[in-house]
């Protein structure tokens, strides 16, 4: 923090209304910021549980069809032989 002494008087209070006028500006752009992110982590909190449902959809639909992760890699068809 810096402070500058600007004097007094007309001067003095007119640098003061300024600097409080930019501090308001800062203070409602960091407010408007902080508003924005809030609507991104909503949105993103939506995206997530939409991909791990997707993906739950997925996994049910590939075992249906007879589907298997092999050694938590890729999905591989069961054969006959392995269902054992």
């Amino acid at each position: 923090m810096v402070r500058e002494y600007v004097g007094a008087g007309l001067l003095g209070a007119l640098a003061a209304d300024m600097d409080a006028e930019e501090r308001a500006q800062r203070e409602a752009e960091r407010e408007t910021l902080r508003c924005e992110q809030k609507r991104w982590d909503a949105v993103d909190a939506l995206v997530s549980e939409l991909c791990q449902a997707t993906d739950l959809t997925a996994r049910g639909a590939l075992v249906l069809a007879g589907y298997h992760r092999h050694h938590r890699g890729a999905w591989r068809k069961w054969r006959d032989s392995e269902r054992t």
